[in-house]
């Protein structure tokens, strides 16, 4: 089966989610939970595969993260410039800053923000089912060093 620090986890991760636990899930499920930048195209997903040393075409990481999308466990983010990036869905709420210049992608979250969307929305009378707050511009180290100071 799969290598790596918690493969039944993902096993049972898969399960709850109604999907078998095939090998090249299993795999992508580990690189998603195990990389230190957890927003990563489908692309990314699959260079990390062949590294790996697997035998994984690029079609089926796309079905995978699709099928993963569907069954809840990865969330997908299109920003602008034709960029999607996937990341497991930990089920807390965050927001988004993307470096233009970079492609990094920063979380943060901030408490006044998410009020004052619910106060906005309580005022026109409208129920937010959910919401995501992108951020663009140019992080400090593409500004200050024309390189990201953020990318390891």
């Amino acid at each position: 089966m799969a290598q790596g620090p918690h493969p039944s986890e993902g096993s049972a991760d898969l399960k709850k989610a109604g999907l078998k636990a095939t090998v090249p899930r299993l795999k992508i499920l580990q690189i998603l939970e195990s990389t230190e930048h957890p927003h990563l195209t489908a692309e990314e997903v699959y260079k990390r595969l062949i590294q790996s040393g697997e035998e994984v075409g690029l079609a089926t990481v796309y079905r995978v993260l699709t099928q993963f999308q569907a069954a809840g466990l990865v969330i997908r983010h299109n920003f602008e410039g034709g960029r999607s990036v996937f990341e497991v869905n930990r089920g807390g709420h965050h927001d988004h800053m993307v470096c233009m210049e970079c492609g990094q992608v920063f979380e943060f979250y901030d408490g006044e923000i998410e009020q004052r969307q619910r106060r906005v929305a309580a005022d026109a009378g409208f129920v937010i089912d959910d919401h995501a707050l992108y951020l663009y511009g140019v992080c400090e180290g593409m500004k200050k060093n024309g390189r990201c100071s953020k990318k390891p």
